[in-house]
């Protein structure tokens, strides 16, 4: 069997008709994949990152304070110490006086 120009052609068309009807809803499906990462990506441009700007600007605020007072905490420590000491000193003074 030998086959003409014009049915080479047929099935051509009838392939190309195939592949057609089973690539569109692959085309549809690839738009809608690339509107929900588009709906995403601007989700995560306007609500996410703006509050994880809010986040990290608190966090730094807090850490920069922390920082700057980090070396006077342990002086405050010693402090509460020698107060604690003077006080239980003083107590036992009082005490014996009454």
């Amino acid at each position: 069997m030998v086959l003409t120009d014009e049915d080479l052609l047929a099935i051509s068309r009838l392939l190309d008709t195939k592949l057609c009807a089973r690539l569109k809803p692959m085309e549809t499906e690839i738009h809608m994949v690339k509107d929900a990462v588009h709906q995403m990506k601007l989700y995560q441009e306007n609500a996410i990152m703006p509050r994880l700007n809010t986040i990290e600007s608190c966090y730094m605020d807090t850490y920069n304070r922390y920082k700057n007072y980090a070396d006077k905490m342990e002086a405050v420590f010693e402090d509460v110490e020698l107060i604690r000491n003077v006080v239980t000193e003083h107590s036992e003074k009082i005490q014996k006086l009454a």
